[in-house]
């Protein structure tokens, strides 16, 4: 999960606002199980990210970087443990599925077959170089991790 976050920090503002999306959810999912360490820790990790949000949506200003991207996704693992709701994370926090999964298809046709199936991947840079605007990206990616985070929940017996 830490690698799959790091590989959707490529647009500004992409990473930091479905991190938002995700950890309110799982703050959430640890109030219904009354583990309000996490559930704090979570909205503090949600909110922080959404702060920094202000500098770094388009144009940023300021950039989230390896460190920050794998710190995200390791604190997003951390909590998915905790809750003991892995198979969750893969639903909610599908969207860094999709990146990574876009990321492995296209490495193995690359080597397969010799052709690319994106322009470019994560698929976040695929719409880029297919002429979406940078904004428009990140904005129906994070409508995908809204509704990705509602399916995951509708789907957990509190």
């Amino acid at each position: 999960m830490t690698n799959a976050v790091n590989l959707t920090d490529g647009l500004d503002g992409l990473l930091t606002g479905l991190i938002f999306i995700v950890m309110v959810s799982f703050s959430f999912i640890a109030y219904q199980q009354k583990i309000n360490s996490i559930s704090f820790f979570s909205l503090v990790v949600a909110f922080s990210s959404l702060g920094f949000l202000a500098y770094n949506f388009f144009p940023a200003q300021i950039f989230l970087g390896d460190t920050g991207s794998f710190a995200l996704g390791g604190a997003l693992a951390s909590v998915a443990i905790f809750t003991r709701t892995e198979i969750f994370l893969l639903i909610i926090g599908g969207v860094f599925v999709i990146e990574t999964l876009s990321v492995i298809l296209q490495v193995v046709s690359v080597k397969l077959r010799k052709k690319t199936l994106f322009y470019m991947s994560p698929i976040h840079h695929h719409f880029e170089m297919a002429g979406w605007k940078e904004p428009k990206i990140v904005i129906r990616f994070w409508i995908v991790g809204i509704l990705l985070a509602l399916i995951g929940l509708s789907g957990i017996n509190f």
